[in-house]
């Protein structure tokens, strides 16, 4: 087991209570309310075009969420450790619920980008919140409980909410879609702020709020993402808009280090990046977000234009690796109470790397359980690397620095994603131009086969340029176990276990 020390930079915080369990019902409810937001519009966007119209714009629902949660990663941590998790979780749900109410009441396509943003806003205070709270509320040998509840709620949502979308979308109307998020969200404010209590904090304890460093960040990080995501899509990668907002991004990036250089209690502090524990698991975690791209975002791909599958058959060979990362995750105490944190993890990266490499090694054109098999096993590995690294990072700090790190870990894995989602489909696009004598890309290619039975050279060249992505999600894997093997120490500095929020009434 990793070692421990006193925890010098922890502050006293009462017990937890019999009303824990009250609190971790609303933790998963809120967390439920962003896992589905991320699956659920996918399916509707066909009624939401055919009634708003907007079908150039309409990948911005999102990215323009994805982009408002990424970028206010950061600055919600940080608000959480000066103000406490409370006041900051009520407000982003407030915001999320508002958000999405105004997008049930969206006029036009324009109108319900902006509320999405708004959403967004409100995501990222949950998402990293819920995430800071699981670690507050529980001592270091029971949050893997806690943990493997939260990633469950991902799981469920990953394989029901593209479902749940359908169903509303064709027998209610697109709006309910966001509409049923108001009584959800509504029980789970309820329940925080009837449970969850958190000591008071002396006003001489509780730092300045560093806004000018806050705006800092939200501005650069939306430059240089808006240039990721939209690179290649909206734009050419070579062209005036990328340039601009590269340009933008890196100056913004220079205001950032000089803003924060200066602050007293700057949003993103040094010391992130200045532990070795922190900033490994950070580029790791920023690795996973890379690999992960490969399954959710090609894999349907693959199923449906080299298998043949139709779309719910696709749909479950990549829901699989749902089922066993939970199970996964939920085991891995038992392991990194034995060997430790970061050779659990890397035990995790290491097999999900031998697991993304065998993929182009599946023969062609295959069943689907082949890949199902891969992403079952891919699935059990990845539960085994990120629940013991985000487990044992967040018990590396106090309470009053919990925020912040757990904030820079999913701030990493986002980013990951974003840059991932490009990087990957700029080798995919390669390949198939290569394949196909230069021609089209590959969701130029799949929307023009439609369903139908593809040309034998056309099966072949998605195969090859998903095998490709595969590759280089076998590449992210192995940089991660990189990392941990040179910058991760052998032993995470634990520090004692401390009490932290209360619920009782």
């Amino acid at each position: 087991m990793d070692g421990t020390r006193s925890a010098a930079r922890g502050t006293a915080r009462p017990a937890a209570t019999g009303r824990r369990g009250a609190v971790v019902a609303a933790l998963m409810l809120t967390m439920a309310l962003a896992a589905l937001d991320s699956t659920i519009v996918s399916t509707a966007v066909p009624q939401i075009v055919g009634d708003l119209g907007g079908f150039s714009v309409f990948s911005w629902l999102f990215s323009g969420y994805l982009l408002a949660v990424t970028v206010t990663l950061p600055v919600y941590g940080r608000l959480s450790d000066t103000f406490g998790r409370k006041p900051v979780l009520v407000a982003g749900a407030a915001v999320f619920l508002l958000g999405s109410l105004l997008c049930a009441l969206a006029w036009n396509m324009a109108a319900l980008i902006a509320f999405r943003v708004v959403q967004g806003l409100g995501g990222g205070a949950l998402q990293g919140t819920v995430q800071t709270l699981a670690a507050d509320l529980y001592p270091l040998k029971d949050r893997p409980r806690i943990q493997a509840k939260l990633s469950t709620v991902w799981a469920v949502s990953a394989v029901a909410g593209p479902g749940l979308g359908g169903v509303l979308a064709a027998y209610a109307d697109w709006r309910w879609i966001f509409l049923v998020n108001l009584p959800v969200g509504a029980v789970a404010l309820w329940l925080i702020v009837r449970h969850l209590h958190e000591p008071r904090r002396a006003p001489e304890a509780r730092a300045r709020v560093d806004w000018p460093g806050a705006l800092a960040v939200f501005a650069c990080g939306g430059a240089l993402l808006t240039a990721v995501v939209q690179g290649g899509v909206a734009w050419p990668w070579l062209s005036a808009p990328s340039a601009a907002l590269f340009g933008t991004g890196l100056a913004l990036l220079a205001v950032v280090v000089v803003v924060e250089r200066r602050a007293a209690d700057p949003i993103i502090p040094g010391w992130v990046w200045r532990r070795r524990t922190i900033a490994a698991v950070n580029l790791a975690l920023g690795a996973l977000g890379l690999l992960m791209v490969a399954p959710t975002v090609f894999l349907p791909t693959y199923a449906q234009s080299v298998l043949g599958l139709a779309p719910v058959a696709a749909g479950f060979v990549l829901s699989v690796w749902t089922v066993s990362w939970p199970v996964s995750a939920a085991l891995s105490q038992h392991v990194y109470r034995r060997i430790g944190f970061r050779n659990t993890a890397m035990l995790g990266i290491g097999t999900a790397a031998l697991v993304l490499s065998a993929f182009p090694f599946l023969p062609y054109p295959g069943r689907a359980w082949q890949p199902a098999l891969l992403m079952l096993l891919l699935g059990a590995a990845l539960g085994l690397f990120q629940l013991p690294l985000i487990v044992g990072v967040q018990s590396t700090v106090g309470w009053e620095e919990r925020g912040t790190t757990t904030a820079s870990v999913l701030f990493c894995r986002q980013t990951g994603q974003t840059v991932g989602a490009a990087l990957f489909g700029a080798v995919a696009n390669g390949v198939l131009a290569a394949r196909l004598g230069g021609a089209g890309d590959l969701d130029a290619v799949t929307r023009a086969l439609d369903g139908g039975t593809a040309p034998e050279a056309t099966r072949r060249a998605i195969a090859d340029a998903v095998h490709a992505v595969y590759l280089g999600a076998a590449g992210a894997a192995a940089l991660a176990f990189l990392v941990l093997l040179f910058l991760a120490p052998r032993k995470f500095p634990v520090l004692g276990d401390e009490p932290s929020a209360s619920s009782r009434p």
